[in-house]
């Protein structure tokens, strides 16, 4: 957007938890356009401060607690995050009259599928959340959903499937397998690795994003899928092949609870809108393998911190 949009202020608003670091902006700190504020999204006077201080007039609202497992050891923070810090944001907003308010949501606030190839998710499908995270989210939705009815605040909502790409924090699928297979240590792979996610790179979801927000009929949910369902295990063994490795790496542990059998997306509401996806599963994950390749110090670092004892417990390895 930076890059796309000279002519507007981006206003980048990040509490930079664990997930978050500075690096992440390095190529664009210096740009006159680019606002960076560390604010906590649940603060409220911090959170109207800003909106004052920059004359807000457009939202796009990513900050959340993300990670499924996290929710199920510690709950209590999602809620505070996305929930409460959701409804923050929407206040803000409401208060200063923003043109959009674009709320990013994720395809688990519907449950899950079976395996049936032919179903999939549509934005009339029932929310049917099966963690705290994405109950979290499906309760963010919501709220969204009633500033727009109550308010008439307005609004869309997007839920995307699994992202991949660049910067991913390595405690997700994608860049935990790239990070052990590359240090030769075992993968874990919850069950029989058979749970189906339909994946989509952060570029597509992006520019999803911003057509959603300049294009979207207020009001309206867009659903943004890649097209790429994969089992966990072909993608780990997609990541293992790709880097001559062994399969003998690959460890299965206990399931995670409630754990989803399947997501799968339609977004012909979105393609209608004018989106298409750029990657595929093969041209995208060869891009962030060798994104990950390029990039060890990053990932690395932390990885060496207080996260690796975070992960040898998560996974019992």
């Amino acid at each position: 957007m930076v890059k796309k949009y000279p002519n507007y202020n981006i206003i980048n608003l990040d509490a930079l938890t664990y997930a978050g670091d500075l690096t992440k902006h390095s190529d664009i700190q210096h740009e006159a356009n680019y606002f960076f504020e560390k604010v906590d999204i649940s603060d409220r006077s911090a959170v109207f401060s800003v909106f004052e201080k920059h004359s807000i007039n457009l939202v796009t609202h990513f900050a959340a607690e993300s990670h499924v497992d996290r929710s199920i050891t510690d709950p209590e923070i999602f809620i505070k995050t996305n929930v409460l810090g959701t409804q923050v944001l929407l206040d803000a907003a409401k208060q200063f009259n923003v043109e959009k308010f674009v709320h990013v949501s994720t395809d688990e606030v519907y449950g899950e599928l079976e395996f049936d190839p032919t179903t999939f998710f549509t934005e009339n499908t029932p929310l049917e959340p099966n963690s705290p995270y994405s109950a979290s989210k499906a309760s963010s939705d919501l709220l969204v959903r009633s500033y727009y009815e109550t308010f008439g605040l307005p609004m869309n909502i997007t839920r995307c499937s699994n992202n991949y790409g660049p910067y991913h924090f390595p405690e997700k699928l994608i860049p935990l397998t790239v990070s052990r297979v590359l240090n030769n240590q075992k993968v874990p792979v919850y069950g029989t690795g058979e749970n189906i996610r339909d994946w989509l790179h952060v570029l597509d979801h992006c520019s999803a994003i911003d057509l959603v927000m300049h294009e979207g009929v207020n009001g309206e949910v867009y659903n943004v899928g890649g097209h790429n369902e994969k089992t966990n295990l072909e993608v780990v063994e997609t990541i293992i092949k790709a880097l001559g490795k062994s399969e003998d790496l690959i460890e299965f542990v206990e399931d995670r609870l409630g754990h989803d059998k399947r997501y799968a997306i339609d977004p012909s509401k979105l393609e209608k809108l004018g989106w298409k996806p750029t990657y595929n599963f093969d041209s995208g994950i060869k891009q962030t393998i060798d994104w990950y390749l390029d990039n060890q110090e990053w990932w690395e670092t932390i990885l060496s911190g207080e996260y690796k004892n975070y992960f040898e417990k998560q996974y019992s390895l």
